[in-house]
């Protein structure tokens, strides 16, 4: 490559000629074998690099107004704000009875007069007298604290009391939840079913979210067929969009699955057009490594996505490539079962998040100790599939003993995965890992 060649290069601590046929790869398909400055072939990132770049520069997509029952798992575009104080009104928390605090003496009876229903205005509480009161009820003006009723003995319309209660006791005051015309949930916030709950107790019937995503699925290889349906040996069930369909749909998408597409270069280009022209985001599966009959690369590029990069330092999931074209984005898996949907977890489902203007888009790892020694990678990223166990009473990650990325049944059984970083020795049992539950994207 003459005077173009860069000589060692510092990348993530490591010189890169350690490698160097893996670097002239890179090197050609970077330029699909045209001469260029090397100094812009990417490197290969690791995950925070790569998901960084797949995260910035994402533009929110439009927003929708939805009635509240229909919006669960949407993100809100404008904040929820009370349209009056919760509570409403000062309440009771028990079942009891409804006092003036300076009246009550230890063991003094007062007299019971009427009752505080849930639903109906209470009356005036009367000097030296006490009212029975619901749980839930508005508090009768003049009141300022209940009396729980185990603590009250009653005979003959008098309650006596056990105990002096104090200013306050068992009431829910006015607005101790949210002012009236404070923000409820924020413009970002993902709704939940609790977020739900509170919509409808603040009397809010509509709100505005981000519209879904459109995804389009596509997956490529002559050697797929459909699931269910019978095909020469050496083919087999296509696996991949079944469960990345239900990750990106619980991550608020709408998800089209198109039909599979066989190894033929302009079959692959002519999917990838249209597929991209229907989609905010295409998700490709296999096909985009390096191999004589992977296209999906080739195919972008021909219809002008922009790459951004190709290849990840984790394992599994390394040949994985991102880039855009326009306002659509494109994100290319590789075809293994399990990389598939740990990349898509990975970098799919935060970039979806952000298309939608989530606060929160890369979902949040625990730390969990390893139940037994973890192998490292020396270079990337290790991306364990397994279960969460309890170890000595406490939570520990078990991985599960075939890691295969051609492997679905750890996927079926697992909990989550661990990330266990690069490293020369092995990651001992006991210290703590990065963990990420299924149930958490």
């Amino acid at each position: 490559m003459g005077s173009a060649w860069p000589g060692p290069q510092l990348c993530e601590g490591r010189i890169a000629w350690r490698k160097p046929r893996e670097y002239v790869t890179s090197y050609f398909w970077a330029t699909r074998g045209r001469l260029a400055d090397v100094h812009n072939v990417s490197p290969m990132l690791d995950l925070k690099s790569a998901r960084n770049r797949v995260l910035s520069n994402v533009t929110a997509l439009s927003c929708e107004s939805v009635p509240v029952a229909q919006a669960l798992g949407r993100v809100l575009r404008e904040p929820m704000v009370t349209k009056s104080a919760s509570p409403r009104f000062d309440a009771s928390a028990m079942d009891g009875y409804a006092v003036r605090v300076a009246d009550i003496t230890s063991g003094s009876a007062f007299s019971v007069v009427g009752e505080a229903r849930t639903g109906q205005t209470p009356g005036q509480l009367s000097v030296g007298s006490v009212m029975r009161i619901f749980t839930g009820a508005a508090l009768p003006s003049g009141a300022d604290a209940v009396v729980m009723q185990e603590k009250v003995e009653q005979e003959g319309g008098f309650a006596r009391f056990l105990s002096i209660p104090k200013l306050g006791e068992n009431v829910r005051f006015r607005g101790e939840d949210l002012a009236e015309g404070a923000v409820a949930l924020r413009a970002g916030s993902r709704l939940s079913a609790g977020a739900l709950m509170l919509a409808a107790s603040l009397d809010i019937v509509t709100c505005v979210v981000t519209r879904r995503p459109r995804v389009t699925i596509l997956c490529t290889g002559d050697e797929l067929r459909p699931s269910g349906q019978s095909g020469p040996l050496g083919t087999i069930p296509e696996s991949n969009s079944p469960g990345i369909r239900a990750l990106a749909a619980h991550s608020g998408a709408e998800v089209i699955a198109v039909p599979l597409v066989e190894d033929e270069p302009r079959l692959v280009r002519d999917a990838v057009a249209k597929s991209l022209d229907a989609s905010d985001l295409l998700i490709t599966v296999g096909g985009v490594s390096v191999g004589e009959h992977d296209y999906v690369r080739s195919a972008l590029e021909e219809v002008g996505v922009v790459l951004d990069f190709w290849k990840v330092a984790i394992k599994p999931g390394k040949p994985l490539a991102f880039g855009r074209l326009g306002s659509h984005a494109v994100l290319a898996l590789p075809g293994n079962p399990a990389s598939a949907l740990v990349t898509f977890a990975l970098f799919g489902v935060p970039l979806l998040r952000a298309m939608q203007s989530d606060r929160r888009c890369v979902p949040l790892p625990t730390l969990v100790a390893s139940a037994n020694d973890l192998k490292r990678h020396e270079e990337r990223l290790v991306v364990s599939i397994g279960n969460v166990v309890e170890r000595d009473g406490q939570s520990a990650f078990l991985p599960h003993p075939n890691q295969s990325s051609g492997a679905t049944l750890a996927l079926a059984v697992s909990d989550g995965v661990a990330l266990i970083e690069p490293g020369d020795l092995p990651c001992e049992a006991g210290t703590l890992v990065p963990f990420l539950s299924w149930a958490a994207l």
